[in-house]
């Protein structure tokens, strides 16, 4: 038990040598953790999955800086990823709670008209998509676009019109 308290010290008197040790421990830590919720914590990028990595990171940087006891710490943390993953395994066998946490796509733009309703529910604007037709078209215009879609994860994905046949 002294050469934890030695290594990992106690309380909120940490020298650099310990918060360091602490760091290395949290970070080895989350990786398990991480791996427990599932491939989706961090590869969804869903506000769902924010959330987690979020509330993940809060709780473990008290454990690196001592604000609070480990044990309890990581217990905490345990939890959260827990949650997730039976809140992420209950969203793909229920879709209406999908829709309630992870939310829906907006189409927000097809054939040349905006859609207002959609983009006012989604909070986006006709910057916003004229941004994404500059970013990944490399283009300033709508003609080659059929349609714009939010999705859940808020980026903006665009459907190229088909191009004529001969």
């Amino acid at each position: 038990m002294d050469v934890l308290v030695a290594l990992f010290g106690a309380g909120k008197e940490l020298d650099s040598l310990q918060m360091a040790l602490r760091a290395a421990l949290a970070f080895v830590c989350t990786l398990a953790l991480i791996r427990i919720s599932g491939r989706r914590s961090f590869g969804q990028r869903s506000p769902f999955d924010y959330v987690v990595a979020i509330l993940l990171g809060a709780t473990l940087s008290r454990f690196i800086v001592g604000a609070s006891p480990a044990v309890a710490t990581f217990v905490a943390s345990l939890v959260l990823v827990l949650m997730h993953r039976a809140l992420a395994w209950l969203c793909v066998r229920y879709r209406w709670l999908e829709t309630l946490v992870v939310g829906v796509e907006r189409e927000v733009y097809r054939d040349g008209t905006f859609n207002r309703a959609q983009m006012s529910a989604a909070l986006i604007t006709r910057a916003d998509v004229l941004e994404t037709v500059r970013q990944e078209l490399h283009a300033t215009q709508l003609e080659d676009v059929e349609a714009a879609i939010l999705e859940r994860n808020g980026e903006i994905s665009l459907i190229r019109k088909r191009s004529a046949s001969p």
